[in-house]
């Protein structure tokens, strides 16, 4: 049974209805996005649908109504796609958008023909783990063949992929970029220590899951030893146990900090933004550092270099000497690395703000209205 939660007004409300649909409200890049585009969507009626509870996002939720489907098991689904197909027909719903694999195969089964259904693909999903399965790419294969819906990918080779992948033809496509909010990180990176410092600090920010491939800098952290890096992860995730043991084991220069919201205040100290990995959609914590002016050294793959072009050093997944000397070369270029970050930082002014997000989604919506 689903709960439901109502911060609606009272009274005639002539604006259309909106249901995002999405699994869960933990603080991933797809959740941070869905939230703060609903905070901009004041000209819609928003309504969150989750199949389970978890919720990191507290008061900074806006929205006219929330349902959690309390999904207890990936078997039930087709139940959900019921619960679903009622608060739909409920609400008077007008558009359904819905986020990441299981929503979006339970909002085919579950949208009626008559209204609008959005999906956004936020990843390259030819190397995603869930992908590997036969029975997850039949499942949307045959969900997209029996109900066809308007698809928005976070990246242009992300949306040539999933219908090259799973060998579908196109309905209604289009390509839609992940942004930041320039006003939360838009100021220069200040001065972070003394110039005598002799440690070059490292971060990475990201889910502590096999995607993020966190494992690739701890064992080339192995080559390093001796050397003045140091490397902090932020985040959490499942894999956390078992990257400690394999910090403590090596006495390695890698220090896990857990999740944190202030990201801003946090990155102005450290020298090097990094991350290793094997899949993306259009990563936010990469946006994020290039809109604070951090330079970025980045693993080798398709979204990473749609996202940055020239203006982030790439990094060899299959070699960790690689990722090595990239790193040491760095370390003693400062005029790279600023140049590096004053670039990053422009490419996001050109091209991933949330206001042109937002203007190119409301363009979106008004068409398949």
């Amino acid at each position: 049974m689903y709960r439901e939660h109502n911060n609606s007004t009272p009274g005639k409300d002539m604006r259309k209805t909106i249901l995002h649909f999405i699994y869960n409200l933990g603080r991933g890049g797809a959740e941070v996005m869905m939230v703060k585009v609903i905070k901009e969507l004041k000209d819609y009626r928003n309504i969150i649908v989750t199949l389970t509870p978890e919720n990191h996002f507290g008061d900074e939720l806006e929205c006219d109504k929330y349902y959690c489907l309390n999904m207890k098991a990936i078997l039930f689904f087709p139940a959900a796609a019921v619960q679903l197909k009622k608060i739909i027909k409920d609400n008077n719903v007008d558009i359904v958008h819905s986020h990441l694999f299981w929503p979006t195969i339970i909002a085919r089964m579950g949208t009626p023909k008559n209204v609008t259904l959005v999906t956004t693909i936020h990843a390259f999903i030819a190397n995603s783990i869930e992908y590997k399965t036969r029975y997850i790419r039949w499942l949307d294969k045959l969900t997209y063949r029996l109900r066809k819906n308007v698809i928005i990918a976070v990246a242009h080779g992300a949306r040539e992929e999933y219908f090259e992948f799973l060998k579908l033809k196109p309905y209604k496509v289009y390509s839609l970029h992940t942004f930041v909010d320039i006003r939360e990180f838009d100021h220069s990176r200040v001065a972070k220590t003394s110039p005598d410092r002799t440690v070059f600090k490292l971060v990475t920010v990201g889910a502590l899951r096999e995607q993020k491939n966190h494992k690739y800098l701890i064992e080339a952290f192995n080559k390093l030893a001796g050397d003045n890096f140091q490397l902090d992860i932020f985040g959490s995730g499942p894999l956390e146990k078992g990257m400690k043991a394999a910090i403590d084991k090596n006495n390695l220069s890698v220090q896990l900090k857990g999740e944190v919201r202030n990201i801003p205040e946090i990155i102005n100290n450290y020298d090097l933004f990094v991350m290793s990995s094997t899949f993306e959609g259009f990563s936010l914590s990469v946006l994020e550092a290039m809109a604070m002016q951090m330079p970025l050294l980045l693993s080798d793959i398709r979204s990473f270099k749609e996202q940055c072009a020239d203006t982030a050093v790439y990094f060899d997944l299959n070699n960790q000497e690689d990722f090595v000397s990239k790193l040491k070369s760095l370390a003693v270029d400062k005029e790279k690395l600023n140049c590096m970050g004053r670039r990053g930082k422009d490419r996001v002014h050109e091209n991933y703000t949330l206001e042109r997000h937002m203007d190119g989604l409301r363009k979106i919506y008004l068409e398949v209205l």
